[in-house]
């Protein structure tokens, strides 16, 4: 069965701006499901025009826009018109989920709270986006990353805190919102009633601070700016130069993970020495071993450092660029590409990431 017929026959109605909604959007798009996307008549979705310096200053549509609104149909209509109104209900009643994330206050003064629709449409899957649980306060993933400590982990010792490239909260409500949609979906199959999904993005965002999270509530271990190092295991995170300039990151796991890289780099005399014999005492000892595992890198090339890694393997990669990533075949698979109004191509990624057979 092909992913592009999973919802074939499934109207979605998405009333969703910037990233979060628009992505669980494009989701159901990938798998086949018609996508109606209802913007509003002055100048649509926000990010229409959040365009680069290096973008085509008079195209309709930016980068950013084309990265989560792929194969749906746009319908821009004044929700405060009674007309327009009129055939967004028509379009709601028609659909078997709704997306929303309006800004506080505009679901009241559009007429279209999710209350109502789910009275008025019992059989509606509503999946809404909000910022904060309890607060109609603005949200912005930059300030969720800041206020959820990501930032405050982000970042090397002499930097300041730094909030991750791309707006990984809102990405993490997405998926939050998906799966609570499908729940739903499976629970409309057992009932016949559809249900209200609502997801904030706060809440996604301390869903996800996992085994940060644990150290602390376990341990009331703070965590600090440590750059990539993990502060549960070492040498997990380091980064090393070799001979011809490429960096390679080292994710070691294990103690016998730890030997076999020691043995590749000819330097098992490390493995007997008690600083850097378990785990923790090379999580004690990071530094100095840092220091050690440096001053042989560089006498590898990556290419074939990496292939012996491979063999014996051993966790480590060549940090990447994305011309680099777009390389690679597995990568270019991923690409989805669509023409635009004016007959240019636009690119994106798949959200979607697993195979069903």
């Amino acid at each position: 069965m092909e992913r592009n017929t999973y919802f074939q026959g499934v109207k979605v109605i998405e009333f969703a701006n910037v990233l979060a909604g628009p992505a669980v959007g494009m989701f159901f798009a990938e798998l086949g499901a018609e996508v109606i996307k209802i913007e509003n008549k002055n100048g649509g979705d926000l990010t229409r025009h959040w365009k680069t310096i290096n973008e085509n200053q008079n195209s309709k549509t930016s980068s950013y826009f084309h990265s989560v609104n792929w194969n749906k149909k746009s319908l821009f209509l004044d929700l405060l018109d009674e007309s327009d109104h009129a055939v967004a209900l028509q379009h709601i009643s028609e659909a078997a989920i709704i997306l929303v994330n309006f800004k506080a206050g505009d679901a009241k003064k559009f007429n279209l709270e999710s209350d109502y629709l789910h009275k008025k449409f019992s059989h509606l899957i509503i999946g809404e986006i909000i910022g904060y649980p309890n607060s109609d306060r603005v949200a912005f993933d930059a300030v969720l990353q800041a206020e959820t400590g990501f930032m405050s982990m982000n970042g090397n010792v002499d930097s300041d805190p730094l909030k991750m490239p791309i707006a990984f909260i809102d990405l993490l409500a997405a998926h939050q919102l998906k799966e609570g949609i499908l729940i739903g979906l499976l629970q409309k199959n057992k009932t016949g009633k559809g249900s209200i999904v609502t997801v904030s993005l706060y809440e996604s965002a301390i869903a996800s601070l996992a085994n940060q999270a644990s150290n602390y509530l376990n341990n009331h271990q703070v965590p600090k700016l440590s750059g990539s190092l993990h502060p549960n295991i070492a040498p997990y995170g380091e980064v090393m130069v070799t001979k011809d300039n490429e960096q390679i990151i080292l994710a070691i796991g294990t103690d016998h993970q730890f030997y076999c890289l020691c043995k590749v780099l000819d330097m098992e005399g490390l493995t007997n020495d008690m600083k850097y014999k378990s785990n923790l005492q090379r999580v004690k000892n990071r530094i100095s071993l840092y220091e050690e595992l440096k001053k042989v890198f560089c006498n590898f090339s990556a290419d074939k450092l990496l292939a012996q890694f491979n063999i014996h393997k051993i966790p480590a990669g060549k940090i990447n660029n994305l011309q680099q990533v777009f390389e690679d075949d597995n990568a270019k698979k991923m690409i989805l590409q669509q023409m635009e109004e004016d007959q240019t191509i636009s690119k994106r990624i798949s959200t979607i990431a697993f195979n069903i057979e």
